[in-house]
């Protein structure tokens, strides 16, 4: 901690290792140490035996999986903080959005990705939103798994077209204009290369939630892949991640550390342009998931990017310098001063301006969940390299994960399009035999009286019962509607 300008490595400022599943907020502007932040606390989880999930947006944090380089600036860092720093590597998992990244491909079906989700992703408005809701739900009552974006596009193609206009109309407040809209928005994701990340296998959330063989977390990086131009999909995929644990994690309570901590980089594009409905399954999932033992962590530039409600759960601070060059830097920062709690140490103001890199105002839940006082703080410095290892170097660990025997190769089953398909395609020719000639009739000898027929057996007697036929057709109903939707609409039809 620093007063008056002086490190005093005896005050030393840690957050509580059973608070952090009270989530919490990294913030600061381009260039402050955001990264490197991250980077040390990712380290420390996983040493406390603490599974990690970030999302690398630029590869910065690659050399999580390398030891550290000494120099002189680590040094006098190591010094300033008392921290005995020694070069370490961690385990780190390499993850690709789709199959055309340079990690571990992970996908997600179309179903459990859900309607809220998929509306975020394709940019639809309220009143689209909806009718998406609506076209999921008439999949699911047909029993059309919906696996990769060719079966949402079979399913709204047939429900625009003659024969399926009859049972759009049923949906009820389902217009073709935009179900167009909707298709469109896809063919437009299709051909953004989405194709490659929706569809089996499906990621199982299990897998981000290990430990190595000496028990230290494994930190696993997330990466965009060919989804660059649209990285609203990077985060979006990270709150389905977190609905799935939500879905199917049990509640635990308060844990000594939690099971699982995630890091939503570039967190202000979750928020942008959300709809009302999708931000008020945020504020539910943040809020509940701490029970099931799991700790979210969102990094921005300013607090002021998540939501005010979002931002009441977060109970950990770490806010880097912030730039006030212009108006609306002003309003921001004092807003940003407004969150904290108040102090007679420091002019919080002129603190976050004046926040040198690698040094943030933190505050912090205590063991006994109070928010702690802010303190100005140096932070120290990362045991890893603090540095990319390169494309070539992540693509070869990838390589030789053992998640790459999982997830490595693409699986295409009988979903909605080959059963639409099927139904569409026109009936077989039927041959007529050729024409046999008949030869002339013999005598023929009289026939002997017909055998009575025997009497049904008792199970043919039972299938053959109305109460029999009437229960097969609805088990046949409950099949076709087995999916079931949680959080944001979210559904998992099959699970290892």
């Amino acid at each position: 901690m620093l007063v008056d300008g002086v490190c005093d490595p005896a005050a030393p400022v840690r957050i509580p290792l059973a608070t952090v599943n009270r989530h919490g907020l990294v913030a600061g502007a381009t260039g402050t140490g955001k990264t490197k932040s991250l980077q040390v606390l990712a380290e420390q989880l996983s040493d406390a035996g603490v599974p990690v999930l970030m999302a690398d947006v630029k590869g910065d944090l690659s050399g999580l999986s390398r030891p550290g380089e000494a120099d002189d600036k680590i040094n006098q860092r190591s010094l300033d903080t008392g921290d005995t720093w020694t070069p370490t590597a961690y385990p780190v998992e390499f993850l690709s959005l789709g199959t055309t990244g340079i990690g571990v491909p992970v996908r997600a079906t179309i179903t459990s990705f859900g309607p809220i989700l998929l509306s975020k992703v394709l940019g639809l408005n309220q009143t689209q939103e909806s009718t998406l809701g609506l076209i999921f739900h008439w999949a699911d009552q047909q029993g059309l798994p919906l696996l990769d974006l060719k079966d949402l596009r079979s399913v709204i193609q047939y429900l625009t077209s003659e024969d399926g206009k009859p049972q759009l109309k049923a949906l009820g407040a389902v217009s073709t204009s935009t179900a167009g809209v909707i298709l469109r928005a896809l063919v437009n994701l299709e051909a953004e290369g989405a194709d490659t990340f929706f569809g089996e296998p499906e990621l199982e959330p299990a897998d981000l939630m290990r430990v190595d063989e000496s028990g230290r977390g494994i930190i696993t990086l997330l990466e965009l892949g060919t989804q660059a131009a649209r990285p609203v999909m990077f985060s979006t995929f990270l709150m389905w991640v977190l609905a799935d644990l939500f879905t199917t994690l049990p509640e635990v309570g308060d844990l000594d550390k939690p099971k699982l901590v995630f890091f939503f980089d570039e967190a202000h594009l979750l928020f942008t342009d959300a709809s009302k409905a999708f931000l008020q399954q945020v504020e539910q999932t943040v809020k509940l998931i701490r029970s099931k033992g799991v700790g979210v962590f969102f990094c921005t530039q300013l607090p002021t990017d998540v939501p005010n409600a979002v931002l009441s759960q977060l109970g950990a601070r770490i806010q880097h310098a912030l730039r006030a060059f212009t108006p609306d830097d002003q309003k921001a920062l004092a807003k940003t001063v407004r969150t904290y709690p108040t102090t007679d140490v420091y002019d919080l103001e002129s603190a976050l301006t004046s926040l040198g890199i690698g040094e943030a105002i933190v505050t912090v839940l205590s063991e006994r969940g109070a928010p702690t006082p802010v303190a100005w703080t140096r932070m120290r410095a990362p045991r890893s390299l603090m540095d990319t290892i390169g494309p070539d170097a992540m693509a070869g660990a990838a390589a030789v994960s053992p998640l790459q025997a999982e997830y490595g190769q693409s699986v295409d089953r009988d979903s909605a399009y080959e059963r639409l398909a099927a139904k569409l395609a026109p009936p077989p020719a039927i041959e007529v035999p050729p024409a046999v000639e008949v030869p002339p009739p013999f005598e023929v000898p009289p026939m002997p009286a017909p055998a009575q027929p025997a009497e049904p057996g008792f199970l043919e007697q039972v299938m053959d019962s109305p109460a029999f036929k009437s229960a097969m057709r609805s088990a046949g109903t409950v099949i076709g509607r087995e999916i079931t939707r949680s959080i944001f609409g979210t559904g998992r039809r099959r699970r290892r």
